[in-house]
């Protein structure tokens, strides 16, 4: 949830209130792999393991199914505030001649942004997202091409549900053109989106207006939020990209508030700036806001993210115990084809960071578990979490269920079928949670069975 400028005022001044002392700057240390990027979960989609590094599938056995669930792709920012804002700034600067020469650049590339953002429509998937999602569908289809040709030979039905979101629905439609662009006799098998909000959409659905109520008036979240957004290195941050964009007589002239709006405004645009490349190709904020800058600021959204939809503070579940109803999904699924009781080949699913960062932390997925002491707020000194590993745009869950012989006696007899669960995430072989045992040691195969037990599933 984007704090508006009001807010983050707002939020300084109840920082002053507080009398715990923010995070220390020195706890602030760069996500590793991040680079000196630092954009959370606006960060652009790239898969995370070469195919050619995935443990070969134990012999005899047969890819049968596969299901997914995925964010949508990159998409425009969600409305014009935070450039109006930026530009209402530099355009005072520049009537009082107190631009330096780099802020002279800024409003043009601010202005081409929110073109871009214009003609995508604000919130709506962008180029790069249909690149995201129609490349991962490719390379799902080379991964399992053995399975897409027994959908195709079987005449399977291909499940699509989305939130019902446009971005999400944009996303759906990209996904299954990448499909039926590998494999055309897809096509017909490709079922028409199903907009699912219960599943896909469940964190603004009435059931769950608890976790709204926590959102909006938790005093707890309140407190801490306000506590790290009040850290004495939020005002030294915001001035310092302040001064490298407007003389030292108008820096001095704002207030410290008037800074920070102005600094994280600038910071939302610098992260959404990537995932509009193919409609502003020409647009690059990083040169505005340094990696030491952006690292501080990627910190205070990464912080909003974690508390309001991730693992949040130690003892309470209510951020993620909303996301059952997507994890009995995918257990459903695979339980019903591994039954017989399904016809389907593949059972693709589109949604958002609300729903994908709940998800990760009932999977126990990596860096997605640990939450903070209600004393002990969270730091990137202290915690894994990262919102550009969780949930960049395009995040996706994949399960593939195959199917092989299951043997018993001393003499290996075949009796009935064994069915095998392996987990990708953003396109990794990833481990389920620590009390699930795999087939053998180190492998990313389980058992059916298996994950059933240690998931509780009865």
């Amino acid at each position: 949830m984007k704090r508006t400028l009001s807010s983050l005022a707002a939020l300084a001044l109840a920082a002053a209130a507080v009398t715990t002392a923010g995070p220390a700057a020195s706890a602030h240390t760069p996500a590793p792999g991040s680079g000196r990027h630092f954009y959370t979960t606006k960060t652009t989609y790239a898969p995370q393991q070469d195919p050619r590094a995935y443990e070969a599938v134990p012999a005899s056995f047969t890819p049968v199914f596969t299901e997914s669930v995925s964010r949508h792709g990159s998409r425009a920012m969600s409305d014009s505030e935070d450039g109006d804002a930026v530009l209402a700034v530099v355009r005072d600067a520049e009537s009082e001649g107190a631009l330096t020469r780099l802020g002279a650049r800024l409003g043009p590339q601010v202005e081409s942004l929110l073109a871009a953002a214009s003609s995508v429509g604000y919130g709506e998937l962008a180029g790069r997202g249909v690149q995201e999602q129609r490349q991962t569908a490719r390379r799902m289809e080379q991964r399992l091409p053995s399975l897409f040709r027994r959908i195709v030979a079987g005449r399977e039905p291909v499940e699509v549900k989305t939130s019902g979101v446009a971005r999400a629905t944009a996303s759906a439609d990209a996904f299954t053109g990448g499909l039926t662009a590998g494999e055309p006799d897809l096509a017909e098998l490709v079922q028409a989106p199903v907009t699912d909000k219960d599943l896909l959409y469940f964190h603004k659905q009435p059931q769950n207006a608890a976790y709204r109520e926590y959102v909006e008036n938790d005093t707890d979240l309140a407190a801490v939020l306000a506590r790290i957004d009040g850290a004495p290195a939020t005002a030294r941050n915001a001035r310092e990209v302040a001064a490298r964009l407007f003389t030292g007589r108008y820096v001095a002239a704002m207030t410290a508030e008037e800074r920070i709006a102005f600094a994280r405004s600038l910071y939302e645009l610098y992260a959404a700036a990537p995932d509009l490349r193919v409609e502003a190709p020409g647009v690059d904020l990083d040169v505005f806001v340094p990696a030491r800058n952006a690292q501080w600021f990627s910190y205070l959204d990464d912080a909003e993210e974690f508390y309001e939809k991730g693992p949040s503070f130690s003892g309470r579940t209510i951020t993620y115990d909303m996301a059952d109803v997507l994890l009995d999904d995918l257990f459903d699924q695979v339980e019903a084809k591994a039954a017989g009781t399904s016809t389907k080949g593949a059972a693709l699913r589109f949604t958002h960071a609300e729903e994908i960062i709940p998800l990760a932390v009932l999977l126990g997925l990596p860096g997605s578990t640990e939450p903070a002491e209600l004393d002990e707020p969270y730091t990137y000194k202290d915690n894994a979490w990262r919102g550009a590993r969780v949930a960049p745009m395009a995040a996706n869950v994949q399960w593939d269920l195959f199917a092989g012989p299951r043997q018993s006696g001393k003499k290996g007899a075949v009796r009935g079928t064994r069915y095998l669960v392996r987990m990708l995430y953003n396109e990794k072989e990833t481990s389920f949670k620590a009390s699930c045992r795999p087939v053998s040691r180190g492998s990313h195969f389980y058992d059916l069975d298996e994950l059933r037990r240690c998931f509780d599933r009865g």
